[in-house]
């Protein structure tokens, strides 16, 4: 069992930034993959970034990549999303999740936090 918490979110405007951090809680925490997704109402749940337990591969989805940097500290059991260049399009709730898979399906990941709430004004 991994149990998440994440932190960090608010209200920022476009151009801002903001950075997410997620607590995990168990023993096991380096052999998970660390992923972020969001979801912004009326919208699928969406990838944003994942890391291996090692901390040395990481995959970005497209709309991200060169604003947001996921990292972990497998010391603390946290993983971290420094956003930056924010626009009203990020505007989503964000999630932290934990999966035994390399994978940016959403589908492949077993525990999940209960998400935070990032706004971006125009």
């Amino acid at each position: 069992q991994v149990q998440l918490v994440e932190s960090g979110g608010g209200l920022v405007q476009a151009g801002g930034s903001l950075s997410l951090s997620c607590a995990a809680a168990g023993r096991t925490f380096r052999n998970y993959v660390m992923a972020w997704f969001r979801q912004a109402p009326g919208k699928e749940r969406e990838f944003v970034a994942l890391i291996g337990g090692n901390g040395g591969s990481t995959v970005y989805a497209d709309s991200v990549k060169g604003r947001f940097s996921i990292s972990r500290d497998n010391a603390k059991n946290t993983v971290y999303l420094p956003m930056n260049s924010l626009n009203p399009e990020d505007t989503a709730v964000y999630y932290c999740a934990a999966s035994r898979f390399f994978s940016t399906s959403a589908a492949r990941y077993d525990y999940w936090g209960r998400g935070t709430q990032v706004t971006v004004s125009s």
